[in-house]
């Protein structure tokens, strides 16, 4: 039985996590740790399992949006799982709306979520972080409509059918109706921005301290929260003139590193090319980066490697239980030829996310295999010509410099080419470099000077 295309087309889907401990997800999983400058994830396992001189690591972990972060991150909390630690792993996106997040919105997310996932421990009520939520409450309450908080009986956090205080409820009470809400986002923000080391110190004196001592009671070795997703947090300003990225990494940065936990959080990739950045690693050790994967070297040579697990990482979505040579020996059941693949691997510069991208949107207009190198074409354009037209002659220059000198600097222009992908970052022994976006390269602006 040939291969189905739907099938294919929902194998490809950009937007899927691939979490190595669904059976089905493994077969599809490739390692690029060897083209990637090292295996990252057994580095930032290492620091906590390792490493780590008590309970407690703070690790950023950064690289473009789409490049296989929380892939990656997936794996790591499986391997930490089997290590015998407790993780809590979740998408911040899901809690905080990323244009407008203030430090007590992550702090309140992390503490939510691993209480929820802590709620067999059995706790003890913890009676400073209650009076926290119940003063936000009020608040929120105090002139706000149609905002109903039972406060009669001081009993935030406390479902309708009385049971006891639930911290994972009481803050979900709250963050739910203040994350669509910028009014409300605002007043509680104005109520707990006072109250940030007390609500540090409850999150850690009343949740993780006696999580980990009982969680060490049942064998476990330790409590690690992974926050994913804060590398998507809006670059805009905050009212006072401050980029919000600067503001939480930099500015409330001590904040994120005091929790008494082995923590990890993704960071927007633009703050490494921030005048800031030193600033960042004062509170923070080095933030580890996920590169691309290498399409090409940097004097302009084919990766060979790089592209062999390109391959690999299509084919396998094609053909998950057939070995890597029955793939490649595959490869025109899917392509009508391997140049055809090649071109796809080569043109998304070794993001995989664009790639799957470009691949999803050919399947759809192509309908049909093999898929065609016209149609290809024809998506590449259609791509390129979305991406360059809103590109500035300034940046057009910026990226004429990369493209010669394969090095960005701090200089704004070239953190928002990075925040656009417009330029990537790789990793060649032990060194970066950089280079621009593939379907940019091939752009006539680029030979053009005004």
């Amino acid at each position: 039985m040939g291969l189905d295309l739907r099938t294919f087309f929902q194998a490809t889907n950009p937007a899927r996590t691939l979490n190595i401990k669904n059976p089905e997800d493994e077969k599809c999983y490739i390692d690029f740790a060897s083209v990637r400058g090292g295996k990252i994830i057994d580095e930032l396992k290492y620091n906590i399992t390792y490493f780590a001189t008590d309970d407690r690591t703070c690790i950023l972990f950064t690289g473009h949006i789409g490049c296989g972060k929380s892939t990656e991150l997936l794996r790591l909390k499986a391997e930490l799982e089997d290590e015998g630690y407790h993780v809590v792993y979740f998408e911040s996106s899901d809690d905080l709306e990323m244009t407008d997040v203030d430090i007590s919105d992550i702090m309140l997310a992390i503490a939510r979520r691993i209480s929820q996932s802590l709620e067999q421990l059995e706790l003890a009520e913890p009676k400073k972080f209650k009076e926290l939520l119940q003063g936000a409450a009020r608040v929120l309450t105090s002139d706000v409509t149609g905002l109903k908080f039972k406060l009669a009986g001081n009993d935030v956090g406390v479902s309708s059918e009385g049971e006891k205080f639930t911290l994972a409820f009481g803050i979900g009470e709250i963050t739910s109706k203040v994350k669509s809400d910028p009014t409300l986002r605002e007043k509680l923000n104005q109520y707990l921005g006072p109250q940030k080391v007390p609500l540090l110190e409850a999150i850690n004196r009343e949740l993780l301290e006696p999580a980990i001592a009982k969680l060490k009671q049942q064998g476990k070795k330790g409590l690690v929260a992974i926050v994913d997703n804060l590398d998507r947090l809006d670059s805009r300003q905050k009212s006072w003139g401050r980029p919000q990225q600067e503001y939480i990494f930099v500015d409330q940065g001590e904040y994120l590193s005091k929790l008494h936990c082995h923590v990890l959080y993704t960071m927007p990739l633009a703050l490494k090319f921030s005048n800031d950045y030193g600033n960042l690693t004062q509170r923070f050790d080095e933030p580890k980066v996920l590169p691309m994967v290498p399409v090409q070297l940097r004097d302009g040579s084919e990766c060979e490697e790089g592209m062999a697990l390109l391959r690999q990482m299509v084919m396998a979505r094609a053909f998950p239980d057939k070995t890597e040579s029955e793939r490649l020996d595959a490869i025109t059941e899917v392509f009508d030829s391997r140049e055809t693949l090649d071109r796809l691997c080569r043109v998304s510069g070794g993001h995989v996310r664009d790639l799957l991208r470009l691949l999803n949107e050919w399947i759809k207009k192509e309908r049909q295999f093999p898929l065609s190198r016209t149609n290809l074409e024809a998506v590449i354009r259609s791509r390129r010509n979305n991406m360059t037209m809103p590109i500035s002659d300034a940046e057009w220059e910026l990226l004429r410099q990369v493209r010669q000198r394969k090095r960005v600097t701090d200089d704004d222009g070239y953190q928002k080419l990075i925040r656009s992908r417009f330029v990537f970052e790789y990793h060649d022994d032990g060194e970066s470099w950089f280079d621009i976006n593939p379907i940019v390269a091939e752009a006539r602006e680029l030979e053009e000077r005004g």
